[in-house]
């Protein structure tokens, strides 16, 4: 064949390949073949379609330029098309960027300012990835809870036994026929309900919001080397609204959801650390099947930053890249110092693991050229709202490993003006005495839904797309009286040491608050949990000590929920708040960060830290390391508690009861000012009666109660589990008895009494409230004995107490008849004496309360223990004979109150014995 046809042969083969998408290279291997090997005859069929493959090029490459004509092209991590008079913006994906996983996270930008939707609020984040299927793009949410080793016959097993989330499929609008770069309109994508806010408004607002796709746009995009930052704006609208004030017509509202769309960092050195139970971090579980432990399945990874150090032979040395919080621009000056001192709190314990200077603190200037929530940036942000109150500290992380990636701290600025401006003028919902948090929240939709608000309830101890259980994290139930706590220790400010809003030692208790808020929530950043045993570090005598408290700390650990350290009587006032982080928190970093010997090898894996973690967590057993965390606390152990301190509960609980009577003298004695409302009184009186109530209800957490903790078979011979001493508690009944039972538990003047008038205002955010308007002081009172009342004796404890008489020697625990006599003969002192004595309204109503309780027991229509029926049936016939023998000796000394009281309390019980003797 001569030159010429062979180099025309080849010329055409190489247009072809072209053509089919071959790159350059492939194509001109060819010219390696010796023409007469080929089969001419196929070449020429083959040329014959090329033509026609050819048209389909041309179509594409038309396609492709239409699209992307008269787009501002942003190039980085995904390469974006946006058009500014079409508003569509067009997302471009690489061949080798398909089945790759990248990180999504989603926070709502704005927000309507009340009724849990809040801007800056994390709204999920989740790790993806992209799949073609035919002329579809998948959108698909990674399984991350089961993995196995690659190439493992388990491998194949698991890729059939647990599914990924095909959250989306987008229709592919053109690929580009030489890169094969697929092209996606990203409407398809983020301008339908993507972060599921539709179900979060309806359980939210209690209405049907639709999301208008008319009234939804997408706002700043940007494109950088590592991620991709994008603002969509979503308009919903309903037909007849929802109960709101803080938009002009609740029929329409919009809401900006962020997208952070991010490059995973693959092979940067980080090692995952394995977590211990008795060392408090969030974590990322998995499932592990390629082990043969049919002991535990799981793999545990504490989430921390991936700190390096720049020397590591040195015992202490600056990280390579430090942790970096960005204090928002939108923050008030006044605050910025206390914000930027609670951030540095933790280099303490930083430097007790080996790094200096591990964080650093950064201003965002006014002109800055990004958003508080792009993924790059870790920031304390500043919001407002009508009815929020909290601060929360959410992280995302890299959920293969643990490393945490971004953090964004949000601050909601009531936590600020509840304590400045209104510690005297609170709105009296704001100041109603509150059951948990959370079910509070649950209790005041559903009186909003019926046109009515609460002043009062008894208190108690306290994904991957946004969804109701969102708002009712730890986080958000601590904001709510975290901010009454603080309030009420300015309160505390103003009357016992009459400090006005404007004095140095008001701006000094608010700047010690702020910024052991922000070291608490930074905390949470780093990826610490709770700790609510740091507040028993001090014994009572120390805690206004600030030889101690500023050294070693005011708690064990700032991650406990604190209240404002407020002194008793007779004693100089110390620190209200933690100046610097405790014990614990040192030991927590110390196990999360400290660099070990291993960490130096090549080729480390999680398990090779095993022992040099060990010898860490060994030292849990100190006191001073004591950690309880959030499912740690109900009921059983009374030193692991929320809004307490010190050692002993039971003396700081009298201290600051004691107190609250002290701040009622002063209410009593003429505080308000000339010309101020009375209902600032009743705000004022609310707020000191929901922190007696609070202090009084520590006390009954003695009643069978265990102290717990974290504790492995190697650390020591303690118990993991050891009950309360008997004398603790029958201490403890002593003070409930005093504090809450006794007759002169609450003695209030006419004068106050009358004075407790409501507001009178009536316009948005400031309802006429739907109760009394006179102050029902009877009905605070009871509600709040039955509450600590039912919680001695509900089933729960009494099965615990007869539990207990199984832990411990004979005659060392509190049994249950001795519970039983203890309260029958505290709450009917006056029937069981033998004199003629009137019971006042208040212990009538308590009498009554206890005789319900004991009927219900033996009527059984509650539950309780079978000794407990038994017991209660045999207290209510001696209750019986005691207050028959009473009306038949002294009937003619009794008033007709007493008379009448005691009549009706026999003749119910008599009928109650009776027909449970039919009954059976």
């Amino acid at each position: 064949m001569k030159d010429w046809i062979k180099k025309l042969v080849i010329a055409i083969l190489l247009l072809y390949n072209l053509l089919l998408g071959n790159d350059y290279a492939e194509a001109n291997q060819l010219a390696n073949i010796d023409v007469q090997q080929l089969d001419i005859l196929p070449v020429v069929e083959n040329l014959a379609s090329a033509d026609n493959i050819w048209e389909s090029r041309k179509e594409d490459w038309r396609r492709f330029r239409e699209i992307v004509k008269g787009t501002e092209k942003l190039e980085g991590l995904f390469t974006l098309y946006s058009s500014e008079d079409s508003g569509k913006i067009y997302l471009e994906i690489k061949p080798e960027q398909l089945n790759k996983d990248y990180l999504a996270t989603v926070t709502l930008e704005s927000g309507i300012g009340e009724s849990g939707i809040y801007s800056g609020l994390p709204l999920s984040d989740f790790l993806f990835y992209f799949r073609r299927v035919n002329n579809n793009l998948h959108f698909i949410i990674r399984n991350v809870k089961f993995r196995t080793q690659a190439s493992t016959p388990e491998q194949r097993s698991l890729a059939r036994s647990f599914s990924d989330s095909v959250l989306y499929s987008l229709e592919i609008d053109s690929i580009d026929p030489r890169s094969k770069n697929i092209l996606v309109n990203l409407e398809d994508l983020l301008m339908q309900d993507f972060p599921g806010l539709t179900p979060l408004l309806k359980y939210s607002l209690q209405a049907d919001y639709r999301l208008e796709a008319s009234k939804s746009y997408f706002g700043d995009v940007n494109s950088f080397a590592e991620n991709v930052e994008i603002d969509s704006i979503y308009g919903f609208s309903s037909l007849e609204g929802a109960d709101l004030v803080t938009v002009p017509d609740s029929r329409a509202l919009s809401l900006k959801v962020h997208y952070s769309f991010s490059q995973l960092t693959e092979n940067n050195g980080y090692i995952p650390r394995l977590a211990d139970d008795r060392v408090g971090y969030f974590i990322t579980a998995f499932q592990d099947f390629s082990k043969n432990n049919a002991q535990e399945r799981f793999v545990r990874y504490i989430n921390r930053w991936h700190l390096e150090p720049s020397d590591p032979n040195a015992p202490i040395s600056p990280p390579k890249k430090p942790i970096v919080f960005w204090i928002e621009n939108a923050v008030p000056f006044e605050y910025r110092n206390a914000i930027r001192e609670g951030i540095l709190m933790w280099n303490k314990a930083f430097e007790k693991a080996g790094f200096q200077n591990a964080i650093e603190v950064r201003q965002m200037p006014d002109n800055a050229d990004w958003q508080p929530a792009d993924v790059r940036y870790n920031t304390i942000r500043w919001f407002n709202s009508l009815d929020a109150g909290f601060a929360r500290g959410p992280v995302r992380v890299n959920p293969i490993t643990g490393e945490i990636l971004d953090a964004d701290i949000i601050v909601d600025a009531n936590m600020l003006r509840l304590i400045q401006q209104g510690y005297r003028a609170l709105m009296e919902a704001n100041s109603s005495l509150g059951t948990n948090p959370c079910q509070g929240k649950a209790e005041g939709r559903r009186q909003k839904a019926e046109g009515k608000r609460q002043e009062l309830v008894i208190i108690s101890p306290p994904a991957s797309s946004a969804s109701p259980a969102l708002f009712f994290s730890s986080d958000f139930c601590y904001g709510a009286e975290s901010s009454a706590q603080a309030a009420m220790g300015a309160l505390a400010l103003s009357l016992l040491q009459n400090a006005t809003p404007s004095s140095e030692a008001m701006k000094e208790y608010v700047h010690q608050y702020l910024r052991s808020l922000i070291a608490h929530e930074v905390g949470h950043t780093l990826g610490l949990r709770h700790n609510f045993h740091g507040s028993t570090m001090l014994v009572p005598q120390e805690l206004n000590n600030i030889e101690i408290t500023h050294t070693k700390g005011l708690a064990g650990s700032v991650m406990d929920y604190l209240p404002a350290n407020i002194a008793p009587q007779g004693v100089q006032q110390g620190d209200y708040f933690p100046g610097v982080v405790g014990p614990y928190d040192e030991w927590a970093i110390e196990y999360g960060y400290k660099k070990s010997p291993q960490a130096l090898l090549e080729a480390i894996i999680p398990e090779a830290e095993k022992s040099f973690l060990e010898q860490i967590a060994l030292v849990s057993p100190q006191p001073e390391l004591s950690y309880a965390t959030d499912e740690d606390i109900w009921d059983i152990n009374p030193l692991a508690n929320v809004w307490d301190m010190s050692s002993d509960v039971l003396v700081y609980s009298q201290w600051q009861m004691d107190n609250a009577r002290v701040m009622w003298q002063r209410l009593d004695k003429g505080y308000l000012s000339p010309g101020e409302s009375y209902s600032n009184l009743r705000v004022l009186f609310n707020r000191v009666l929901n922190y007696y109530f609070r202090n009084a209800t520590l006390l009954s957490k003695y009643i069978g109660g265990q102290s717990f903790r974290r504790l492995h078979a190697s650390d020591d011979t303690s118990w993991a589990f050891v009950p309360v001493s008997l004398p603790k508690q029958r201490q403890a009944l002593a003070k409930l008895q005093e504090y809450v039972f006794a007759e002169d538990a609450f003695s209030f003047s006419p004068q106050l009494l009358n004075q407790l008038a409501p507001s009178r205002w009536q316009h948005w955010g400031s309802p006429v409230l739907g109760n009394r308007l006179d102050y029902p002081i009877h009905d605070r009172i009871l509600r709040f004995q039955t509450g600590v009342l039912r919680s001695l004796l509900d089933c729960d404890r009494l099965n615990r107490l007869q539990d207990i008489e199984l832990k411990t020697l004979p005659g060392e625990a509190l049994s249950i008849p001795e519970l039983f006599d203890t309260l029958q003969k505290d709450i009917w002192t006056e029937v069981l004496t033998q004199e003629p004595q009137a019971i006042s309204s208040i212990r009538r109503s308590l009498q009554r309360e206890h005789l319900n309780i004991l009927l219900e027991m033996m009527l059984r229509t509650t539950d309780a223990p079978e000794d407990g029926r038994t017991l209660a049936w045999y207290e209510l016939r001696q209750l019986q004979k005691a207050i028959d023998t009473k009306l038949k000796q002294l009937s003619e000394n009794l008033d007709i109150y007493t008379l009448a009281h005691l009549e009706v309390s026999s003749d119910r019980i008599t009928k109650a014995l009776n027909a449970q003797l039919l009954s059976k």
